[in-house]
């Protein structure tokens, strides 16, 4: 497990960052949930600034050596907490994601909290399997 990955709450600049992480076909493809159109920047920065304005949700920026790799939130759905994250695929199978969600675990106190994953995305599946989040898989 890494242990220079750091959480910090994400910034308006942070958008941009991962806007670029999701127009990768493959990690679009494996995500659960996506924009209809991922290539409009336009869309995706006004979506994640309403998020970053709404007091239910906890989005924190996940750095390596203070270089932005992914994201991580806490989300509220009809009363119900979820979590989901995003790390860049060029950061893929290094340990970051479990270690940015055990970290973030620590801070955001709302339980109980579920994630679930594509049931394609195996690499996401051992990650939320470690801490018993979800075994449901979605696609």
């Amino acid at each position: 497990m890494p242990n220079n990955i750091t959480l910090v709450p994400t910034q308006k600049n942070d958008l941009h960052t991962f806007f670029q992480f999701q127009l990768d076909a493959e990690a679009n493809f494996l995500a659960a949930f996506t924009a209809k159109d991922p290539t409009d920047k336009a869309a995706y920065i006004e979506k994640y600034e309403k998020h970053l304005a709404d007091p239910t949700i906890n989005m924190q920026t996940i750095k390596m050596d203070n270089e932005i790799v992914g994201s991580i939130a806490k989300f509220m759905i009809q009363d119900e907490a979820g979590l989901t994250y995003w790390i860049d695929k060029q950061y893929w199978g290094q340990g970051i994601a479990t270690t940015a969600l055990a970290k973030f675990l620590i801070s955001e106190k709302t339980r109980p909290i579920i994630a679930c994953a594509a049931f394609d995305n195996i690499g996401s599946q051992k990650v939320l399997e470690k801490k018993r989040l979800c075994k449901n898989w979605y696609r």
